[in-house]
């Protein structure tokens, strides 16, 4: 079962957060079809936020097609969105726990790594779309 954390310093939205949260695991591959999401209550409990703001998500989520509600007994994920990149993530992952492990030697705190990350991965992008 996935479990959720929210970030207050990211500027998006609570409700925004858990969503991207659920296709992110759907497209890692850790969540699947017939998983269940946390109850709105249990996630209320582990976030201190309040159920209008989960169960917003959960029906953003709902109309996207990826779960479905079963009253009294909760959401389900109903769609994936992984691909054949999955078998990569390992690998991959494994590399990236690396850099990230360098990084923090090199004296970087999460912020200036993710800051490092984002500006690479964005630089990089735009120069492939240019290619």
């Amino acid at each position: 079962m996935i479990e959720f954390h929210l970030d207050g310093r990211s500027g998006v939205s609570p409700y925004l957060q858990l969503v991207q949260q659920v296709r992110q695991a759907l497209r890692l591959g850790v969540l699947r079809e017939g998983d269940q999401l946390p109850t709105v209550k249990e996630a209320v409990a582990q976030l201190a936020i309040n159920a209008n703001t989960v169960l917003k998500a959960y029906r953003e989520l709902e109309h996207e097609g990826l779960v479905a509600a079963r009253p009294g007994v909760g959401t389900f994920v109903t769609a994936t969105l992984t691909d054949a990149s999955l078998a990569a993530h390992g690998p991959l992952r494994l590399e990236l726990r690396r850099w990230l492990a360098k990084a923090r030697r090199a004296g970087l705190d999460d912020e200036s790594i993710e800051a490092l990350f984002m500006t690479t991965f964005r630089t990089a992008t735009a120069q492939e779309d240019i290619a």
